[in-house]
């Protein structure tokens, strides 16, 4: 059974660099302008944040950079020092290094110390599990106060100097879809303070016998020059596969709360771009539910995501009001959902 009464006290976000528009990514890589055409109608995504600068090819943020900056502003925004935290938890599919953790680095950065420490290595419902996970263990009495992180570097996926045009379409759309991010929130089990309580958190895996959706390989040194292909999206597979498991979601999310359709105020649906955040909407039919999405200008952050989404949530809900978040990760088809309710 899930822990009831685990609220949201707050949230932080962070982004590196200037918005990269489409222009620009065609620019540097020396695309058409059909191609530049081709983003804005079959992807839907405006701009991003990168890590790297395009023209220098230098990094100007690792992972833990963002993420500290986002967790510093959820714990200023809450008003709570770093001794007040006593458990952390952090979803990525892309941290700094294999160790130490991205989100041990954090959180010696943020002064945090003598606590539990969990980094979930996940895709797209990493910050779900990261937040599920929080949800579950303060519900058992042991913890008072839960830092919940989530973020992506894909840029490191990203190879400055390959030629456009000979990429298969399954390698070239990692480079307009994703950006980078981070976002965190605090959630505790003390009502004080807090913004919205957590109704229901739930993760399944659903991809038994499924091939996986989308591949990112890690290379050590004994196979560093693999010819493998470091990042594969099976679009077409994702396309056809995402809209349908996001209303599964919401069928099982209204199921076990007991809510109908008309019991949700609004939607923070699957963020993988801004042509099928529309498919999915289309497919969730909740014409009274308002649409919380950010894909279209900050491109997909993965597990920083849903911590924009939950920052722009909680800013327009008024006492009362109910959102959904849902979440679905294409690596080996993970479902996730997230019920939250404004105090």
């Amino acid at each position: 059974m899930h822990p009831e009464g685990i609220h949201i006290v707050s949230t932080g976000t962070a982004l590196p660099g200037p918005p990269v528009d489409n222009s620009a990514l065609a620019r540097r890589f020396g695309a058409s302008d059909q191609w530049e055409e081709w983003i804005q109608l079959f992807i839907g995504t405006a701009t991003r944040h990168l890590s790297v600068d395009l023209d220098t090819g230098e990094r100007r943020n690792s992972l833990a950079d963002l993420a500290e900056l986002a967790g510093r502003r959820a714990l200023d925004s809450a008003s709570l020092a770093p001794e007040d935290i006593d458990l952390l938890v952090m979803g990525t599919a892309t941290p700094d290094r294999l160790l130490p953790t991205t989100a041990s680095v954090v959180a010696e950065r943020l002064g945090i110390d003598d606590l539990p420490v969990f980094q979930l290595q996940s895709g797209c419902t990493g910050a779900f599990q990261a937040l599920s996970t929080a949800h579950q263990l303060l519900g058992t009495g042991a913890y008072r106060r839960a830092l919940v992180l989530g973020g992506e570097l894909n840029e490191k996926y990203f190879d400055l100097g390959q030629d456009f045009g000979a990429m298969r379409p399954e390698q070239l759309i990692n480079y307009v879809l994703f950006g980078d991010g981070a976002g965190a929130a605090v959630l505790a089990a003390d009502p004080e303070g807090a913004r919205a309580v957590v109704r229901h958190s739930s993760v399944r895996l659903t991809g038994l016998g499924r091939p996986a959706g989308q591949i990112l390989e890690w290379f050590g040194p004994a196979d560093r020059t693999s010819d493998r292909i470091p990042a594969v999206e099976d679009y077409k597979e994702i396309e056809a596969s995402v809209p349908r498991m996001s209303r599964e979601i919401l069928d099982r999310l209204l199921s076990d709360l007991r809510w109908t359709p008309e019991d949700v105020h609004y939607v923070m649906p699957p963020q993988l771009s801004g042509r099928m955040t529309r498919k999915v909407l289309e497919a969730l039919a909740l014409p009274g539910a308002q649409e919380i999405s950010c894909v279209v200008r900050t491109g997909n952050t993965g597990n920083a995501t849903p911590f924009f989404q939950l920052e722009q949530a909680l800013d327009l809900m008024s006492p009362g009001d109910r959102a959904l978040g849902i979440s679905v990760e294409s690596s080996k088809w993970i479902r996730a959902g997230l019920a939250i309710e404004r105090v």
